[in-house]
């Protein structure tokens, strides 16, 4: 495996790649604080991946394991994003993406000095996503809904005032394999692994055992997963609407109960043109996201 790679694009952001690791950085700020941020960045990606690949067994295994051992700094931000889901199946892999943006982000944070200050920042890591807003700031973050057409289907703005600084999506469409059934779920939360670990465990809730949905042990459509031989979705035909209704239902049921216990401050649950939003204030969310399904189908919680 050849080492880091850093680049810059046309506009200025910044591209960091390693391996599977694939961060696009954009910060604002004056020329010397943007400077400052991304040398942070570029400094501290560079043994990222190889600290991660020294603990990859632990990372592996259910979260309250492996969690004590742990050493490497972004593999604890992992398993501290995980944890709250325990006894639940989870293995600290569930938040690693965004684990891997929040220590980039942290290492820009730290960078800068009271003379030179970002006014805003993201960490982008493959979807996954750790936020830095300054007073006054804010980013509107779009929404695909289905990676295999992929299209702007709705915006969250996120201000300085929400507590929200991570987004995730996860689903059986994604990169990632899932229990579940939904084309995407967004999840806000105060950190990238935060909102990593609970847009994977409310995909995992959209469940249905409709003949239309296909699953197969994870192990044998990806022979080093870190679920084993628990089943995941490979495919999902159309499915009868009281099929997609219930299947929306339970994981927003799923979604209402980490909102209540602090886990998530938001989420937004796709699944076959229909949609749930739970948690965020009804003025965050624009777009084609609203022409999915009729107002009742997206009824803020």
């Amino acid at each position: 495996m050849s080492g880091p790679v850093a680049a810059r694009f046309p506009d200025g952001r910044l591209h960091l790649q390693h391996g599977p690791i694939d961060l696009v950085i954009g910060a604002d700020g004056d020329p010397a604080s943007v400077e400052q941020a991304h040398g942070a960045a570029i400094d501290r990606f560079q043994d990222i991946l190889s600290v991660l690949v020294s603990e990859l067994p632990l990372l592996r295994s259910p979260v309250q394991a492996a969690a004590p051992a742990l050493r490497g700094p972004v593999a604890r931000r992992m398993a501290a994003a995980c944890l709250p889901f325990a006894p639940e199946f989870i293995t600290p892999m569930a938040a690693v993406a965004g684990a891997v943006a929040d220590e980039v982000m942290e290492a820009m944070r730290a960078a800068q000095t009271a003379g030179a200050l970002l006014t805003r920042a993201y960490v982008n890591n493959g979807g996954d996503i750790a936020l830095h807003l300054s007073p006054g700031a804010s980013f509107a973050v779009g929404l695909v809904a289905d990676l295999d057409r992929p299209a702007h289907d709705g915006t969250i703005a996120v201000t300085h005032d929400m507590p929200v600084r991570g987004l995730a999506t996860s689903g059986w469409r994604g990169r990632s394999q899932s229990l579940g059934i939904a084309d995407s779920v967004t999840a806000l939360a105060g950190t990238g692994a935060a909102a990593d670990a609970a847009a994977t465990m409310i995909a995992n809730a959209v469940r249905s055992d409709h003949a239309a949905v296909v699953r197969r042990p994870a192990r044998a459509v990806k022979d080093d997963s870190d679920l084993g031989d628990l089943p995941v979705t490979v495919a999902v035909g159309t499915l009868p609407e009281d099929a997609v209704v219930s299947a929306l239902d339970g994981g927003r049921a799923y979604a209402e109960d980490l909102l209540q216990r602090g886990l998530v401050h938001g989420a937004v649950l796709v699944l076959q043109g229909r949609v749930r939003v739970v948690g965020a204030p009804a003025g965050q969310l624009a777009g084609p996201a609203r022409g999915f399904a009729s107002g009742k189908e997206l009824a803020w919680a």
